[in-house]
């Protein structure tokens, strides 16, 4: 079984303070055959302008260093995670044009609509059920503009704000009830060459689950990246394993590591 985590934060995501070199060897220790960097490239945050967030040079440095702690024993990839790109499309497009050559691009959303400030998920959850409905309806109108606009490699964790409603606020929200919204989004990033990734979630309810994955596969959605969001060192490579028997349950064959923004496919 090839082990391959593309979702991971070090000390350049604004909500994580180890270093790659670390998250590399944690990754050895784990017996991953090839990881990829993802750090948060947000366009902005709830109230901040992020441009500019990031010293290029002096993440290619540290990049290239933790090559040499992999010294190959594992397989590295250089990524990024891009937040929030429908609130600036000109910047995001100029961003991609700065960037230095990148191997995968993750597109997600953290945020709602201006109709809620632009508030962070993680934040404007709470325990109210028919507001987290209405959120969940605001969240999924944004997703669907980031599909369109589908200058990255997959949707990330696609059912996050359930992340925070259920495990923060003992909700039990799902995405029932909204299967045309989600079916017009994987429709959408499939026209546009875009995949998904299923989050692991650190070992909670996969992001997405079961049900939505199935659709997916259903809609011909063949781009499939596994990945745990891991910030610190003890969810790198959570439940990659397991998530893979997933989707081998839900119809695939194969799932996606990148290379140079092209997929490769490695068989379930």
């Amino acid at each position: 079984m090839y082990l391959a985590d593309y979702h991971m934060h070090s000390r350049w995501s604004n909500d994580a303070h180890i270093p790659m070199a670390d998250m590399v060897l944690t990754a050895i220790d784990a017996g991953l055959d090839e990881i990829c960097f993802t750090d948060h490239v947000e366009v902005k945050s709830s109230g901040s302008d992020m441009r500019n967030y990031f010293d290029w040079p002096a993440l290619s440095a540290e990049y290239a260093a933790a090559q040499k702690v992999a010294d190959g024993r594992i397989l590295l990839r250089r990524g990024v995670e891009l937040g929030e790109a429908t609130r600036d499309i000109s910047w995001c497009e100029e961003l991609r044009r700065q960037m230095p050559p990148m191997d995968f691009i993750i597109g997600s959303r953290h945020q709602l609509s201006a109709k809620y400030g632009n508030e962070d998920l993680y934040f404007a959850s709470s325990g109210d059920p028919a507001l987290a409905l209405d959120q969940i309806r605001d969240y999924l109108q944004q997703v669907l503009l980031l599909a369109k606009w589908g200058n990255f490699s997959v949707l990330g964790h696609l059912t996050l704000p359930l992340r925070y409603m259920n495990e923060n606020h003992g909700l039990h929200m799902t995405f029932d009830g909204f299967e045309a919204e989600v079916e017009e989004i994987f429709r959408t990033l499939i026209a546009n060459g875009c995949g998904i990734e299923v989050n692991t979630n650190r070992g909670h309810d996969p992001l997405p689950g079961e049900k939505w994955l199935r659709l997916y596969r259903g809609c011909g959605g063949e781009i499939v990246t596994l990945g745990s969001d891991a910030h610190t060192r003890e969810f790198v490579g959570c439940n990659i394993a397991q998530q893979q028997e997933l989707l081998r349950a839900c119809g695939f064959r194969a799932f996606a590591t990148f290379e140079k923004m092209q997929p490769v496919f490695h068989d379930l």
